[in-house]
């Protein structure tokens, strides 16, 4: 008996070796085509619609580059200006000191000046030889009512001597449309007041405060000057000063007691 030949099954898978994928290529040359018809779309739409953006952003670039630089040379302006009003306003402050301080000065040396006048006048060579003598008086109004008197006495008839006494004065003048005269002791309001003492070698101003009665408008002062051995009278007109005249006045006593301790 013939053996009966053996058959294999049929395959049912085959193995089929196929060449490369070329999907990923042509898929990344696509996106390349897009992105470069994108890119070509972009300019063309640019150069239609502004052709000059380029000029346009390079030119803006460059203004805010100055806007930049003129900002900061601005703020440096503003900084320089406050600096340079600040420095003006210390000059101004320090000139208006200095012209009141030349304005003080002037007006202490035109005292000076006339203390130095007044002083040569009494004691020069060339001045007239006088004894006792009131050379002045001026009455300055007070806070309250008072008057404060400045009177100045002088002699350089005797240069080695040393005048001494009291001073008295009354002041004469119209109250109620009458000639009126008030004493020594009303102006004190005191009838008993003793007279101012005096005590000099060339020069002496006496200082003090008296009250005027009400209604009444001093014309005349009569001064009395005693001695001791003999009275001197003067009548001097009524005269009004200030505060620079008293400030003059005062100068012109310090510089009596100098020139009276140096002769001392």
């Amino acid at each position: 008996m013939t053996p009966t030949p053996h058959r294999e099954p049929p395959a049912r898978y085959r193995i089929v070796r196929d060449g490369p994928d070329r999907r990923p290529l042509w898929l990344v040359l696509a996106l390349l085509a897009w992105a470069g018809s994108l890119v070509a779309v972009w300019q063309f739409t640019r150069s239609i619609a502004a052709p000059k953006l380029p000029e346009v952003s390079q030119a803006l670039g460059q203004a805010e580059g100055t806007l930049r630089r003129q900002g900061s040379e601005l703020e440096e302006l503003r900084q320089r200006a406050a600096i340079l009003e600040k420095s003006d306003q210390i000059t101004r402050d320090a000139n208006k000191q200095i012209q009141r301080t030349l304005a003080e000065r002037e007006e202490e040396i035109a005292g000076l000046r006339a203390d130095v006048a007044f002083y040569e006048r009494l004691v020069g060579a060339t001045s007239p030889r006088k004894g006792l003598n009131v050379h002045s008086s001026q009455f300055v109004p007070e806070a309250g009512g008072t008057w404060r008197y400045e009177i100045v006495l002088t002699q350089n008839l005797n240069r080695g001597a040393v005048s001494t006494g009291q001073l008295k004065f009354q002041v004469e003048g119209v109250q109620d449309g009458k000639l009126a005269v008030v004493d020594w002791g009303r102006l004190h309001q005191k009838q008993e007041a003793a007279g101012q003492a005096y005590s000099f070698r060339y020069f002496q101003q006496l200082s003090g405060s008296i009250m005027l009665p009400v209604g009444f408008t001093p014309q005349r002062v009569r001064v009395r000057l005693n001695t001791g051995e003999k009275t001197v009278d003067q009548t001097l007109a009524w005269q009004v000063g200030n505060a620079g005249d008293d400030a003059r006045a005062v100068t012109s006593t310090a510089v009596a007691a100098t020139a009276s301790q140096g002769e001392s």
